[in-house]
């Protein structure tokens, strides 16, 4: 992934990111410097905060843009809202940009949408291995069969292996 511009966000910019992401997540991104990053070749751009690729703007179904947490910024920012756990043996899956199975899920807030971004984490230590998005209510996610969350990025991808 080649950078294709590189900015601050403005300070109006950076309280609308702080205020989602907070809604969304229950985060409070505590930091010095908000840069945004357009990326050549992805539909994805970055936030860096503190020069930490901590954000990602995510397309909608619309056609816009939303923001939320990268894997590395969930790691760094642990989410209170919209997290869905999985068991040991789904981790080499997800971690390897699988779609999340009902199967592997041990948990999942209950607030969770059809359609919400989520972040995908290990039930023994708690790290964060994807992010992806709902197919269905919290409440339906753990069960016996079916695909329940997308993916949309993962340990060790592209989006993941970014560096400044």
């Amino acid at each position: 992934m080649q950078v294709k511009s590189r900015h601050h966000l403005r300070a109006d910019a950076v309280d609308d990111l702080e205020s989602t992401l907070s809604a969304q997540l229950g985060v409070s991104l505590d930091a010095d410097t908000y840069e945004k990053v357009e990326l050549d070749g992805t539909s994805y751009d970055l936030v860096l905060v503190d020069d930490d690729p901590a954000v990602v703007y995510v397309e909608t179904d619309d056609g816009g843009q939303e923001p939320f947490l990268t894997v590395r910024g969930a790691n760094d920012y642990p989410p209170e809202r919209n997290v869905v756990t999985v068991d040991s043996g789904a981790i080499s899956f997800v971690s390897d940009g699988a779609d999340v199975m009902r199967p592997g899920i041990v948990e999942a807030d209950s607030s969770i949408e059809p359609g919400d971004l989520v972040v995908i984490a290990e039930e023994t230590h708690g790290k964060i291995l994807a992010i992806g998005r709902a197919r269905t209510d919290g409440d339906d996610m753990v069960g016996a069969e079916g695909k329940v969350v997308d993916s949309v990025h993962h340990v060790g991808d592209d989006l993941y292996e970014f560096s400044v």
